[in-house]
């Protein structure tokens, strides 16, 4: 008998016994057999997906697979990532760690976890992996679009105007010991990140003088955009994997820029009646050199604004009808993921989170893209349907973060994840039993020399922000019950809130290194 294979009874026995457990704490035993199987994981990342789905109240979006989903599960209202750029946000939900480090804050966060096999689980994937799962990475999941550690490719650009590749991936995992197989089909554009920044007929984002556009709206088939290729791989995965007990995630690429989806998600809105940003301006009393940003991501790499720090009425409706329409491929490419679910018969017996790494500002607040610590870009969707639970019937309110998803997936599925993580379960909130067990969602970033920390509960937000020195360089606080968009900072004028928050802030964090300037003994409050 190998040891594969001890692990594997291991597993179906413990993991049984703890799902079937979680299954009596929600009050269901209807089906002992089925509760008694061990419970399979779909984990379903969306890039950039800020909560605008018809299941969040944005009613003229047209998301049918993603607002099913949602009737069978869970709306996490007022969820949050920690980092809002895609390599820190992942690396932190995966490893179920807040930032400690500033490579932790950046996209190179993946490339800082120890390689070594430490006895213990140090990821998500991993931990099931250990406990006699198979898991499979197909997209982007980690930061590399296709799990594994690949160069970006070179600038070389060749007659066409197109970007070369320079060099094979080296084949190592980017998130180590976590998967037993990583990847992206990558069809006629050959590999990962060309890939990642495609448009159709195999053409990928230039870096010429002459800039390709932000979008394109191709008449091709789904699978005329790389995001179709995952969708297919991930379904041929389902059937592999139908019958062993598996943690399949898969990563899709938009609604990330380039804004490319097939022309007929485009034709399912009139570009005139989109709406507009409802808070188009920058937010009061703020040092816009911190708090903003001038969408270098869109204007550097992109044909899309005239005016690279404003955009007209026409260019913010196409821009936003882009969006639009990646999100409703996207919810496409879900549903029909969803539906070879259903028809292998693997519904009742997985759980299916849709994860988005980050959101995304389309013009609010002045801005056109993430990398800022509003909830225009910390916040995004997160979905949960898991099925043998008794769950509330409306979208949980409480703000949750990204950390929160790795003991909530272990805990429903029985295991013991390792000691530390900085999130909790969500299991009894999603039985309406409590909020969850903390004060908020923190959130971090980081910009000219300084460091934000932030936490958002369900009254307020308030953001710190740190020199190198230990000083600090700015507060912000914003009323959520009067002002949800957080158009005006009131830190000056309410410095009993600022007081309390900041308190919470170092009770938190007073260990982080990160924080160790600005916590450090003697300094300011």
């Amino acid at each position: 008998m190998t040891n594969d294979t001890i692990s594997r009874r291991t597993f179906l026995q413990s993991a049984a016994a703890g799902a079937c457990a979680a299954g009596v704490a929600a009050g269901t035993t209807s089906d002992r057999a089925a509760a008694e199987r061990p419970r399979n994981v779909l984990f379903i990342c969306v890039d950039d997906l800020r909560p605008q789905l018809s299941c969040y109240g944005k009613d003229f979006m047209i998301t049918p697979h993603l607002d099913q989903l949602a009737e069978s599960g869970v709306v996490f209202q007022n969820h949050f990532c920690s980092v809002p750029t895609c390599g820190a946000s992942r690396c932190s939900l995966l490893t179920g760690a807040r930032p400690r480090t500033m490579q932790a804050l950046g996209n190179s966060a993946f490339d800082a976890l120890p390689r070594e096999d430490t006895g213990k689980a140090n990821s998500l994937p991993d931990l099931f992996r250990r406990n006699g799962y198979t898991t499979v990475s197909v997209g982007k999941v980690s930061h590399s679009p296709t799990g594994l550690r690949e160069a970006k490719p070179s600038r070389r650009i060749d007659d066409g105007g197109n970007m070369i590749y320079d060099g094979p991936d080296d084949g190592e995992l980017e998130l180590p010991l976590a998967w037993d197989r990583a990847y992206a089909p990558t069809g006629e554009w050959g590999d990962g990140w060309s890939a990642f920044f495609g448009y159709a007929d195999g053409k990928t984002r230039s870096y010429t003088e002459e800039k390709m556009p932000a979008w394109e709206a191709a008449d091709v088939p789904d699978t005329g955009y790389p995001d179709g290729l995952i969708a297919e791989a991930a379904i041929k995965e389902l059937n592999t994997l139908q019958h062993e007990p598996f943690f399949l995630a898969v990563g899709f690429y938009k609604p990330h820029l380039p804004f490319c989806a097939p022309k007929k998600y485009w034709d399912l809105y009139d570009r005139d009646a989109i709406p507009l940003p409802e808070h188009p301006d920058p937010p009061k009393n703020v040092d816009p050199g911190l708090s903003l940003h001038k969408n270098n991501e869109l204007n550097n790499n992109y044909a899309a604004l005239n005016n690279p720090e404003e955009a007209t009425e026409e260019e913010t409706r196409l821009l936003r009808h882009a969006y639009f329409a990646c999100v409703s491929y996207v919810d496409a490419l879900i549903g029909a993921l969803l539906d070879e679910l259903d028809r292998l018969g693997l519904r009742d017996n997985t759980a299916v989170v849709v994860w988005g790494d980050h959101g995304f500002h389309l013009g609010d607040l002045y801005v056109w893209g993430k990398h800022t610590t509003f909830d225009f870009s910390l916040r995004s969707a997160l979905v949960m349907s898991l099925p043998g639970t008794v769950v509330q019937e409306t979208p949980v309110p409480h703000p949750v973060d990204s950390l929160d998803i790795y003991p909530t997936l272990a805990a429903y599925c029985g295991l013991t994840p390792p000691a530390g993580l900085d999130g909790v379960s969500l299991l009894p909130t999603i039985h309406g039993v409590a909020p969850p067990d903390k004060p908020g969602a923190y959130g971090y970033w980081r910009r000219r020399g300084a460091i934000a920390l932030t936490l958002r509960t369900a009254a307020y937000r308030i953001v710190e922000w740190s020199n190198r020195d230990g000083t600090v360089a700015q507060v912000e606080l914003y009323d959520h019950k009067n002002d949800p968009h957080e158009t005006m900072n009131i830190a000056d004028a309410h410095p009993e809130i600022v007081a309390e928050l900041s308190k919470q802030l170092r009770d938190d964090h007073a260990d982080n290194p990160l924080f160790a300037t600005r916590y450090a003994a003697g300094s300011s409050g």
